[in-house]
């Protein structure tokens, strides 16, 4: 299965980022066998409509599933859209996250887990 971890750096030992809209950027793994690559989040800096811009981004991935630590309603929403599952309030490193997946440890998120514009700088 294809999925996309937030990552706030490049490889499999970075953290996942909290932020979904705001992600540095996202690890798309390949989980039967590891293979995985990087997807700079071009919305990072974005005045608004962050969360939306990077969930159109990883839809257009093909992943199956999203892990991150935060998503906001708006981003929530285009992912249920494109079919994508959400897993919230994952931490620790992308492998560790991609451990707890394989292993059916994290529970699917019935919704957003924060409001619009979490993790903007003020």
């Amino acid at each position: 299965m294809k999925i996309a971890i937030t990552s706030t750096g490049e490889t499999l030992d970075s953290q996942v980022d909290p932020r979904f809209g705001r992600a540095q950027c996202f690890i798309i793994v390949e989980t039967e066998t590891m293979d995985h690559s990087v997807v700079e989040n071009a919305s990072i800096a974005a005045a608004g409509g962050a969360g939306i811009s990077s969930a159109k981004a990883v839809a257009d991935t093909g992943v199956e599933a999203v892990l991150t630590g935060n998503c906001g309603p708006n981003a929530q929403r285009t992912l249920d859209a494109a079919g994508i599952t959400l897993y919230t309030e994952v931490t620790g490193t992308v492998a560790d996250a991609v451990a707890l997946f394989k292993n059916g440890k994290l529970s699917a998120a019935d919704g957003p887990n924060v409001q619009s514009h979490f993790g903007m700088d003020k």
